[in-house]
């Protein structure tokens, strides 16, 4: 059985590393005095930002939308699948950033939450993740065991 201290620190810094992303892209629209959103940003400042974050330009103001913690649910899913995110976000981080992208406009995450709880996610989430594709090419071919 796993002990779940050991765990805990892994999921803490992927947190950490989530919400780190999320208040520099508030600390930034703040700053430039964009606090109810990029709505006031010229195409060159929403280019800049989202080249800083590794997205797509024209998703910059999808994702503003949701707000800061949208993608919290990623870090979890990972720990689950016995992923360490912080190894994936520095091994891989473009996979890392497409991860994210999609956690944060999924429209499932009530469910994602639910089977994080119930300790189903790893078996279930083929059948409710916007990043099962990625997470089963990722993972699948050495049984969910990765190097990350």
């Amino acid at each position: 059985m796993p002990n779940r201290d050991s765990q805990s620190p892994k999921h803490s810094i992927a947190q950490v590393a989530l919400n780190a992303i999320a208040n520099w892209v508030n600390k930034y629209r703040y700053s430039v005095g964009l606090a109810h959103g990029l709505g006031q940003c010229g195409p060159d400042e929403v280019a800049q930002i989202a080249r800083d974050l590794g997205v797509p330009a024209d998703q910059m103001h999808e994702l503003a939308r949701k707000g800061p913690h949208t993608a919290d649910l990623l870090g979890k899913m990972l720990v689950a699948l016995h992923v360490d995110p912080d190894r994936l976000a520095h091994t891989d981080p473009a996979a890392m950033r497409d991860l994210q992208r999609l956690c944060t406009t999924c429209t499932d995450k009530s469910r994602c939450a639910q089977e994080l709880a119930n300790g189903t996610a790893a078996h279930n989430f083929e059948h409710f993740c916007p990043n099962a594709f990625t997470l089963d090419a990722l993972f699948k071919p050495t049984g969910r065991t990765s190097q990350y």
